[in-house]
């Protein structure tokens, strides 16, 4: 049966697939021959700038245009040379050769792959098309999902809000103030991103350059796979066995773990405030909540984000863990693994859309926010025992404890009544008078 979206296995190339198939580029097996091919020519070119050999001008065009032309048949061909060799990158290797042949240069086809083992090409090609997926897809999306919620932050500054710790109604805040939290959580973790480099393998067998040593001792091999990955954009790791140690892609994958546990916290606060009909949700025509009550308006879209967030930390975290580990020199745990690198990538993207969509919809209740600030007035009893605190008053906190822990029905009157009964001045009394679960709201810092 031809592969639809009706009959994947997975939801990613099934319901989802529309909102990431551009991740095909990077983590499909498509992308990931057209980044083995991309390491494999600029690898050969660069040993021709050296003057191991010498190609002319149409050839080293020819070669370029495998990179910028690669197509879906390229990397079908390749998969059919695959059956013969029944190893992937060997089959690659051979595709370029037969080019080079079909070209007449067949004099220097040995040239291709020199010294290597499949872990430069794919600890070369892995790192690249993970940078490349970090720049172009997975970075603007976030950048883009902090930044509405930054500017949520800043439409709703001054909107008071009742807090709540444990649940329970706390001392009142601001809604801006609140979403602000978020964002400062995630420029945090994105700044950290950044911070840590893209590195590859690029070294031989077990990581000494010995076929590359032996065949030409004079030539500094370490420079040149230096130099190398650094026109890829790529750090090279310096002391590796045949394959790289995947520590810098761990702190990675952990830093998007976190970013996504933050968004999952998000996404559990928002869905509380929608229960607490802090916000309403705009419909659709045709739109159903619920087969059964048709009153229903559910917070899909962030039900929907957290499941695909944990789905997506779940694999971060067994990627994080695994990667680093491999027996001795290597072993072949890694290659499985890391097969689907794309995947949590791409449960992470759909949740970030989900999100937006979500956001989309929100419609301010401000009366219902105000209804329930009003409804609390024991939340001013921090404030008014901390000015009797200021002016010396024996025993404020016992005495507003008395008044208000456990207490069904706090409002304004019960606060006034007791201000009126305190032995202070009337302009303490009118200042203490003054202060509302409204304005009890703080200061904090600017939002940016």
């Amino acid at each position: 049966m031809e592969l639809h979206t009706l009959n994947a296995i997975s939801p990613i190339d099934g319901r989802y697939y529309a909102q990431v198939h551009q991740l095909d580029e990077f983590f499909s097996e498509y992308g990931l021959h057209k980044y083995r091919i991309w390491v494999e020519v600029e690898y050969l070119l660069a040993l021709e700038k050296r003057k191991f050999f010498s190609l002319n001008t149409a050839t080293k065009k020819k070669l370029k245009s495998l990179i910028e032309e690669f197509s879906f048949e390229d990397a079908a061909k390749i998969k059919e040379i695959e059956r013969s060799t029944n190893h992937d990158v060997k089959a690659v290797e051979y595709f370029i050769k037969e080019k080079l042949k079909t070209w007449g240069a067949e004099a220097e086809v040995e040239w291709v792959h020199f010294g290597l083992t499949s872990q430069d090409i794919n600890n070369t090609a892995v790192p690249l098309a993970w940078k490349h997926a970090i720049e172009f897809e997975y970075l603007p999306n976030l950048l883009n999902l902090k930044t509405e919620l930054q500017l949520l932050a800043t439409k709703w500054i001054d909107i008071p809000l009742l807090a709540r710790t444990h649940g329970q109604p706390a001392s009142p805040t601001r809604l801006g103030k609140e979403i602000a939290v978020f964002v400062e959580r995630l420029q945090a973790q994105i700044e950290q991103l950044i911070g840590i480099p893209f590195t590859g393998k690029f070294g031989g067998a077990t990581g000494n350059f010995n076929a590359h040593h032996v065949a030409f001792p004079k030539t500094d091999w370490i420079k040149f796979g230096n130099e190398f990955l650094s026109s890829l954009g790529l750090t090279r790791q310096q002391h590796t066995t045949q394959i790289e140690h995947y520590d810098q892609l761990a702190a990675q994958l952990d830093t998007m773990r976190r970013i996504n546990t933050i968004l999952i916290d998000w996404c559990r606060d928002i869905w509380t405030y929608i229960s607490l009909e802090y916000f309403l949700q705009k419909t659709k025509k045709g739109e159903v909540g619920s087969s059964a009550m048709p009153h229903k308006v559910n917070p899909i879209d962030f039900e929907n984000a957290e499941g695909n967030l944990g789905l997506a930390n779940a694999l971060f975290e067994h990627l994080a863990n695994k990667l680093p580990i491999s027996r001795l020199q290597r072993d072949l745990s890694d290659s499985t693994v890391l097969r689907n690198l794309g995947v949590p990538v791409a449960h992470t993207l759909i949740a970030f859309r989900s999100i937006e969509k979500g956001l989309s919809k929100l419609l301010l209740n401000d009366a219902k926010i105000y209804e329930d600030l009003d409804s609390n007035w024991a939340v001013v009893a921090e404030a008014i025992q901390t000015i009797l605190r200021r002016e010396k008053y024996p025993n404020p906190y016992e005495a507003l404890k008395d008044l208000t822990r456990g207490q069904r029905k706090i409002d304004q009157k019960t606060i006034h009544r007791f201000v009126d009964s305190l032995q202070i001045s009337a302009t303490l009394k009118k200042e203490l008078k003054q202060i509302t679960p409204h304005n009890y709201t703080g200061v904090h810092a600017p939002i940016d």
